[in-house]
């Protein structure tokens, strides 16, 4: 099982060189090229998603993505920071002024929620959860054995 792990600071302009490098690793790996073009979507979203989270919760931690090749699958781990409500030690404090009826709230919840559906348009296996280190969206695909020529 290889691995890489790539961790940025939570700023636009690193989005790119995320969706680069799973594309990369993803090609490798055996994902169908037909594929590829939504594995960098994807990652893309998951991780302007996570951009914006550590912006909005003032988390200073970096953005973690995590490429997992196995024996039939790649997956793409992009972890937000955020923790949920009352998530104990190191959770972020809610932005001064941010409360139940806070209107910026809302509409970053809607970005959120937003962002989730394109993931989920693009990629058939998704799975969110949350871990000790925040919310984690893990996408997977198939991947082809490597044809070994003579």
């Amino acid at each position: 099982m290889a691995t890489v792990e790539l961790r940025f600071s939570a700023q636009p302009e690193h989005v790119r060189t995320a969706r680069l490098v799973a594309a990369a690793v993803a090609r490798r790996a055996g994902v169908d090229e037909a594929v590829l073009d939504e594995v960098r979507l994807a990652v893309g979203e998951a991780c302007s998603r996570a951009v914006g989270l550590h912006r909005n919760h003032g988390i200073t931690a970096p953005v973690r993505v995590v490429l997992t090749e196995e024996e039939k699958t790649f997956s793409i781990e992009v972890g937000d920071g955020v923790l949920p409500a009352g998530g104990g030690a190191g959770a972020p404090d809610a932005p001064e002024g941010a409360g139940p009826g806070d209107p910026h709230e809302a509409d970053a919840e809607g970005e959120d929620q937003m962002g989730l559906a394109v993931i989920s348009g693009l990629v058939d296996d998704v799975e969110v959860t949350t871990d000790d280190d925040g919310g984690v969206i893990r996408m997977t695909w198939p991947t082809t054995p490597a044809v070994v020529l003579p």
